[in-house]
């Protein structure tokens, strides 16, 4: 189900095992409602260029500077990818070849830190990342990691709390942003907070990079001198990262990629990448990133008129986190049960939550697939009914329930088809109706 629907001809004849999981996921993604906020729906392009031959390519360094010959192609589409990068962020560097989001945060600790020094980051449990400093990541063991969090009165960033520990801690790098984060960064706020204590200031916007390019979010750009993004989320590109920066940092930042943590590039993907950046430059980006949040508002109003509890009171931007404490029922249970419902959101802390991370008491949800597939706010309450629904027969125990609802997501979501979708959802509505 792609430009040429799941090339599986020649696959299936070489490793059909593998080629029947491939069609298989094509299915799921066709059939399913995908709202985990962090995965999206890459155009036929930008899969075009992830399969294409770059991936034969090894190109060790970086341009005009490589280690192996062959590079007068894969130099270009790395220059272009960069250019690109750039112009679209207004960032004065950019490094695209991260391979993914965290391994462009290690280099982050790799190009401005020693072992023990002192990073300020938020909280995994009240919406920040791993890498951020938490302690079950390298960047929490190796280095002293201080952590903030949010206000228990509203679930919004607490930047006073920001402020003294920056004070108490002076710490070398601060961390703005997270995975859970419904609300508008205030970029500004803690850009003066960190040259307060002298500290480096790191933007991770890989959640809401294509909201900052669609003009939906503010950007970080002038206030954050090094900013870590992944490429797939709301950017809607391949599996990768980039990192942009003030021409200052530019020289630390590229060493710490290349040779500090990785070896050559995947060209590939570096080709992917223009090519998403090349989309996200479109004027029907801004639309797209426009619906994404105007999805996830009417949807977070539907959901608080049927009794929902969202930390924060709601959204800003594309991600919704809900509290089922009061639902009676935790969070992992309803994310099954939502799947199988054919409604795919992951469970996930919430703030304060006296409950496991395995076992939460919240969902996380979001609307970038959703508007992808063009599926508008007009359609938000009746997503928002059937969640309703899922949550209790979760709390009941009514499989039936579940088993209702999957054919009426089914049937609605073929309604909607993902981009390069459109002959195998029309195959499988006419399958369905027949």
């Amino acid at each position: 189900m792609s430009d040429t629907p799941h090339e599986s001809p020649f696959l299936a004849s070489v490793d059909p095992e593998i080629s029947a999981l491939i069609e298989a996921e094509e299915l799921r993604e066709a059939e399913k409602l995908r709202m985990i906020p962090s995965e999206n729906y890459a155009s036929p392009a930008v899969r075009k260029a992830t399969g294409s031959v770059l991936t034969n390519k090894y190109s060790e360094g970086y341009p005009g500077r490589r280690y192996y010959e062959g590079q007068q192609i894969a130099d270009r589409v790395e220059e272009v990818a960069a250019e690109r990068a750039r112009d679209l962020f207004g960032v004065e560097h950019a490094n695209v070849q991260p391979y993914s989001g965290s391994t462009a945060n290690l280099a982050i600790y790799l190009a401005f830190l020693n072992p023990g020094d002192t990073v300020m980051g938020m909280s995994l449990p009240m919406g920040g990342h791993l890498t951020h400093g938490w302690g079950v990541s390298v960047t929490g063991k190796w280095f002293n990691a201080v952590r903030y969090g949010v206000k228990p009165e509203t679930g919004r960033v607490d930047l006073d709390e920001v402020r003294a520990l920056a004070k108490e801690h002076r710490p070398r790098i601060i961390f703005c942003g997270g995975t859970a984060i419904p609300r508008i960064i205030d970029f500004a706020a803690f850009a003066e907070i960190a040259e307060e204590v002298d500290a480096l200031l790191v933007a991770d916007v890989a959640h809401i990079s294509g909201l900052i390019v669609g003009g939906v979010h503010p950007s970080p750009a002038g206030y954050a001198s090094v900013i870590s993004t992944t490429t797939h989320k709301t950017l809607r590109g391949p599996r990768g990262a980039m990192l942009l920066s003030d021409v200052e940092y530019a020289g630390a930042l590229d060493r710490a990629v290349f040779p500090g943590l990785q070896g050559g590039p995947h060209d590939n993907t570096t080709a992917a990448i223009a090519v998403a950046l090349h989309e996200a430059s479109q004027p029907d980006f801004k639309d797209y990133a426009r619906r994404i949040v105007a999805d996830a508002k009417v949807l977070a109003e539907s959901l608080i008129e049927r009794g929902f509890d969202l930390v924060s009171g709601g959204t800003d931007n594309h991600l919704i986190l809900i509290d089922l404490t009061s639902k009676g029922v935790p969070g992992k249970p309803v994310a099954k049960a939502l799947d199988r419902a054919g409604i795919v959101v992951n469970y996930n802390t919430v703030p304060f939550d006296p409950r496991k991370p395995f076992d939460p008491s919240g969902i996380r949800l979001g609307t970038p697939a959703l508007a992808t597939r063009g599926i508008g706010p007009e359609e938000m309450p009746r997503i928002a009914g059937w969640i309703d629904e899922v949550t209790e027969a979760t709390r009941r125990g009514d499989e039936d329930t579940l088993d209702r609802i999957r054919g009426e997501v089914r049937e609605f979501a073929l309604e909607f088809p993902p981009p390069g979708f459109a002959e195998e959802c029309s195959r499988l509505a006419l399958e369905r109706s027949t």
